[in-house]
C-alpha cells in the first residue's frame, strides 16, 4: 500500500457508516487561532463511540472479515483494542485484546466493559504482539493490526475526506503520530486531493518510533517509556509494509513535543476549548503553544482524539498538580493563559 487509492477510502466510508461516527465535529479554537495567526480548527474524534479515531479503521477491518469468522484479536495501547472490541461486538464475534503493562488501567477496564477479553503481557507492545500473532496462527483468530494494515489505514483516511470536504481551504494539518495508520491514511488521502496542504506529524520526544524510523530510512526499534501520550507508544514493527512508507512519502515534517508541553496542552484544551482529551490528542496544540510551528500557518486543523484518559491523572493536570510517569515526575503548574 505504497500509494493509498481514494477509492479504498471511499469504500471504507460506505462500509463503516452506522458503526463509526462519520462527520465528527470540526470546531474553531479562538485561543489557538490567535497563536497560529488564522483559523485553527479542532477535528473532534473524541466524539466517536469508543472515544478515539481508531473505531474507523477497526470497523473497516472487522466488517470486511469473511462471514465465517469466529473471533478477532489485536495488540493495542488501549484505543485500538477498545475499537476492535466494539466492532467485534457489533458483529457478534469474540475478541481478545493483547496489551502491555504500560496500558493505563482505565483503558483496560473500558475494553473489558465491551465484553472483550484483555490479556496483559510484558512491558512492551512487541510482547503483546507475539501473543496476538499466536492467537491468529494457532487458534484461528482474525488479527486486526493497530496501524500497518490497508483496511485500517483506509478507515483512518476517511478523516482526510471529511476535512477536505468541509474545509477545502486548509493549508496545514496536524496529526498525532504513532504507528502511522492515522497519519499515513490521512496524509495519503489529503495529498491526493490537495497536494499543497502541509501535513505535520506530531509525537512525544521519548520513544518516538516513527520519527526515529523515518530519520533512519527504515523501521527501527525503540524503548517504550511511560508518557502522557501513552496512545502514541510502541514500535512500528520491523516488517512494516504500509504505514512507514506512507508516512515517509506524504508527511512534510515531524515535530516532537515534551511531556511538559503535552501537560500544558491538555490544560489549554480543557480551559480554553472545554475539552477532555488524552495527551495523544493534545500533541498538535502542544506543538503550537510551544512555538514549534511558527505563525502564519494558514487555515489549520488539528486532530483531537482520545477521551479515554485516566481521570485521576487528568484531574491532577488541570489542577496543576505533579504527575508521576514511571521514574519521572512532571512538576505541576497551575494554568494561566
Amino acid at each position: 500500500m505504497s500509494a493509498l487509492i481514494l477509492a479504498e477510502v471511499l469504500a471504507a466510508r460506505r462500509r463503516i457508516s452506522g458503526v463509526a461516527t462519520l462527520g465528527t465535529p470540526l470546531v474553531p479554537s479562538p485561543f489557538l487561532g490567535a497563536l497560529s495567526g488564522g483559523d485553527f480548527l479542532l477535528k473532534l474524534e473524541i466524539a466517536q463511540a469508543t472515544g478515539a479515531f481508531k473505531l474507523r479503521g477497526a470497523a473497516n477491518a472487522v466488517l470486511g472479515l469473511p462471514q465465517d469468522a469466529t473471533g478477532v484479536t489485536c495488540c493495542s495501547t488501549g484505543n485500538h483494542g477498545r475499537a476492535v472490541a466494539y466492532a467485534a461486538a457489533r458483529r457478534g464475534l469474540k475478541a481478545v485484546i493483547c496489551m502491555s503493562r504500560l496500558v493505563p488501567e482505565a483503558k483496560v477496564a473500558g475494553i473489558r466493559a465491551l465484553g472483550a477479553e484483555a490479556r496483559i503481557l510484558g512491558e512492551s507492545q512487541d510482547e503483546a504482539q507475539i501473543e496476538s500473532r499466536r492467537l491468529a496462527d494457532e487458534d484461528g483468530f482474525c488479527e486486526i493490526p493497530p496501524f500497518d494494515d490497508p483496511r485500517v489505514i483506509a478507515g483512518q483516511g476517511t478523516i482526510g475526506l471529511e476535512l477536505m470536504e468541509e474545509r477545502p481551504d486548509l493549508e496545514t494539518l496536524l496529526v498525532p503520530l504513532s504507528g502511522g495508520g492515522l497519519a499515513g491514511g490521512i496524509a495519503a488521502t489529503v495529498k491526493q486531493i490537495k497536494p499543497s496542504v502541509r501535513i505535520i506529524g506530531v509525537t512525544m520526544d521519548r520513544g518516538a518510533a516513527m520519527y526515529q524510523s523515518v530519520k533512519a530510512g527504515r523501521p527501527v526499534p525503540v524503548t517504550e517509556v511511560a508518557s502522557l501520550a501513552d496512545s502514541l507508544g510502541g514500535g512500528i514493527g520491523g516488517e512494516n509494509r504500509h504505514s512507514f512508507a506512507l508516512c515517509q512519502r506524504y508527511l512534510d515534517d515531524i515535530v516532537l513535543v515534551t511531556e511538559d508541553e503535552i501537560y500544558r496542552a491538555m490544560q489549554v484544551h480543557y480551559f480554553e476549548d472545554r475539552l477532555v482529551c488524552e495527551g495523544a490528542g493534545a500533541v498538535g496544540a502542544a506543538a503550537l503553544v510551544a512555538g514549534k510551528l511558527g505563525r502564519d500557518l494558514g487555515p489549520t486543523a488539528s486532530i483531537v482524539t482520545g477521551r479515554n484518559v485516566d481521570m485521576n491523572v487528568f484531574t491532577d493536570i488541570v489542577s496543576g498538580r505533579d504527575v508521576a510517569l514511571g521514574d519521572v515526575t512532571l512538576e505541576g503548574k497551575p494554568y494561566a493563559a
